[in-house]
């Protein structure tokens, strides 16, 4: 056993913290946080995720089936609720959105565009298809960025980023905004 003298640690000491600390950050590196077993009603088990309505006007019929698959794909990945088809769900999860918008995020001298910001805005609503009651109704948004000219390509991986916060976000509250 190593002694301590003014404040110090042994080498054998330090040599055991530096492997506890490195076994404590490689065991929460491969964690994955879930929601399951949370805080879910217990009469709720399945979920209907109908397709995503485009209300935006945005003009880009891939973004609905983009949202509705991600959503799907984080139920499916997250476990707490099983997907079903409406008619026999438990819950359903009716999403539209509202409102995207892209705009100039950073300008450089020279008015000259360097970075764009799109934003999503959804309406989301969850109603308990058991009990035949609402059980939240928020509006959600989030954003991606990216280069002004970078083309469809950086645009759509924009879109992306918006989209994967949006639905994290809509799954979170689903599974513990309770």
């Amino acid at each position: 056993m190593s002694e301590r003298r003014g404040g110090r640690i042994g080498v054998g000491e330090a040599l055991r913290l530096g492997v506890f600390a490195a076994t404590l950050l490689g065991a929460l590196a491969g964690c994955r946080y879930s929601f399951t077993g949370g805080s879910v009603p217990p009469h709720l088990k399945t979920i209907a995720i109908p397709i995503v309505q485009d209300q935006s006007g945005f003009g880009d019929p891939r973004l609905k089936d983009q949202l509705t698959d991600d959503l799907v794909n984080l139920f499916r990945n997250d476990n707490t609720l099983q997907l079903a088809d409406r008619a026999n769900a438990d819950a359903l999860l009716d999403a539209t959105v509202t409102r995207v918008a892209d705009e100039p995020l950073v300008v450089n001298p020279g008015e000259q565009v360097s970075q764009r910001r799109i934003t999503i805005t959804m309406h989301v609503t969850l109603t308990d298809q058991e009990k035949r009651r609402t059980m939240w109704e928020k509006d959600f948004s989030q954003w991606g960025d990216y280069p002004s000219g970078g083309g469809p390509t950086q645009r759509d991986a924009g879109i992306q980023d918006a989209v994967k916060k949006l639905t994290e976000d809509i799954l979170n509250e689903t599974v513990a905004g309770w």
